[in-house]
């Protein structure tokens, strides 16, 4: 059986695929690399964005649910959501191997797949610029493409560091509430440690909750005292999504200087919070709806 958790290597791999090392030299830092035809699951929106990048998507045979980018990832068979998998599901489509992003879950159905004998890496998700990166590695490197990895990573880095330059200078940083869910009227929104948190601290603003970790369901005293400048949401319908209208009138935003503004973005939520290699883009976008005029090159 062959299972590599990463997390020791990442740092290591980084550094080797970065500076243009060899398969045979990543492979030599921890990581073996899947054979060359291997037919691989990809689980995690990121990691399937990542594949494609790399110019490798004819080894994918499936993706999750997440894997919605680029659309024709679409056409692939779909083996659920990452969170509710079923290894019943993922084996079905007879692969020789797995990318699945850390998270993934139910932690019972992860354990079925780390005893079978389909080689499976986890790769570790953590929301910042280098934790882009290391994603591009370390998916790089199981794939045996350490010099694409590398130009990949050179590129995302150029762009994440001139999308963050946008806001250097500005002080005056806005409170933004990243809200999950208003279903039922109940309001979840985003602490510290989220992929929401990390989007709004690289595009220049501060999350208005930092008073936990995680998402979790916000009462209107906490929302009040947060009092949020802008209001954060992906662009979602059915029973998450909700009208501006409906928004701005619910008795916790109502008093709230995001609610007196009309201060309100929305954007596609694999694209604001996935941590690929477009999330350059996504920063940028953020921090001209924020800042406008003053977030400029």
């Amino acid at each position: 059986m062959f299972h590599t958790h990463l997390n020791r290597f990442a740092g290591v791999l980084l550094a080797g695929l970065v500076a243009g090392l060899s398969g045979q030299a990543a492979a030599g830092s921890g990581t073996k690399p899947f054979d060359g035809t291997a037919r691989v699951v990809a689980i995690g929106g990121s990691i399937t964005e990542i594949v494609y990048a790399l110019g490798e998507e004819d080894r994918l045979v499936a993706r999750d649910s997440t894997g919605v980018y680029p659309p024709e990832a679409q056409a692939l068979p779909d083996v659920g959501y990452m969170r509710a998998l079923s290894p019943e599901g993922v084996l079905s489509v007879n692969p020789d191997a797995i990318l699945a992003l850390e998270g993934s879950g139910p932690a019972e159905a992860v354990d079925v797949l780390e005893k079978s004998s389909v080689p499976i890496v986890l790769v570790p998700e953590r929301f910042d610029a280098n934790g882009i990166m290391e994603k591009i590695a370390i998916v790089g490197a199981a794939l045996n493409v350490p010099e694409k990895a590398a130009g990949l990573s050179a590129e995302v880095e150029r762009e994440l560091a001139a999308a963050q330059a946008l806001t250097a200078s500005i002080e005056d940083r806005k409170r933004v509430l990243f809200i999950l869910s208003m279903q039922g009227g109940r309001i979840m929104g985003s602490g510290r440690d989220t992929a929401a948190d990390g989007i709004i601290k690289m595009a220049g603003g501060q999350n208005a909750i930092t008073s936990f970790s995680g998402y979790k369901q916000l009462s209107e005293e906490a929302v009040a005292e947060a009092d949020p400048e802008v209001i954060l949401m992906m662009d979602r319908g059915g029973d998450h999504g909700i009208a501006d209208r409906e928004l701005f009138a619910h008795p916790a935003i109502a008093p709230t200087k995001a609610a007196r503004d009309k201060a309100i973005v929305r954007m596609d939520g694999s694209y604001l919070i996935g941590f690929g290699p477009r999330t350059a883009g996504a920063v940028r976008e953020l921090a001209t709806a924020l800042y406008g005029s003053l977030a400029a090159n």
